[in-house]
């Protein structure tokens, strides 16, 4: 099923959305990013979202832009964010500083050559970050990315993209003819 036809079939109540994804999902209802950056973010969101029909409609409108390569750095994004933005906000909101001070010891190699520029697999992160709800994960990664000269506008365009393709997935999951 495409990203329009996805689109499409959510239900009347869901207006807003309707018109909300095709705003975020465009360079001119996302300032800040540049198309490569608004569909990696896309991809990342809709798997954090868990909705794969979403997922696979999202990679295929970001194929005319990204290159498998960028493509599955967006996926490596969603993948280590499920994993430190488990480990990273148990570990916050347990609120015992020791757990700071020791060795994390999970793998995280892709983050040195994620296949996505640095600042496209940071928004990635941050986006995923956003719909898992670690609060630790998304203040680290606005921090890199402001010092990789991402505005406040290219960082909230990476949230509303999170919380519009969230918004979808939840909405379609409940609708039985595309779950």
């Amino acid at each position: 099923m495409t990203l329009t036809e996805l689109r499409n079939s959510l239900p009347d109540y869901a207006k807003d959305l309707k018109l909300n994804l095709d705003s975020v999902l465009s360079t001119g209802g996302s300032p800040g990013l540049d198309g490569k950056q608004i569909r990696a973010v896309g991809i990342a969101s809709a798997i954090a979202s868990r909705h794969a029909p979403l997922v696979a409609a999202i990679e295929a409108f970001a194929a005319d832009e990204l290159t498998e390569e960028q493509i599955a750095g967006a996926r490596a994004a969603a993948a280590i964010m499920a994993m430190n933005n488990v480990y990273y906000r148990a570990t916050h909101l347990i609120g015992n500083d020791e757990y700071g001070q020791l060795r994390t010891g999970l793998r995280m190699n892709v983050m040195a050559n994620p296949g996505l520029d640095k600042a496209g697999f940071e928004l990635a992160s941050l986006a995923v970050s956003a719909i898992n709800g670690c609060g630790a994960c998304m203040a680290s990664h606005e921090k890199i990315l402001r010092q990789h000269g991402v505005g406040a506008q290219g960082v909230q365009s990476a949230l509303k993209i999170a919380a519009v393709v969230h918004a979808v997935a939840v909405t379609l999951e409940q609708s039985p003819a595309v779950a």
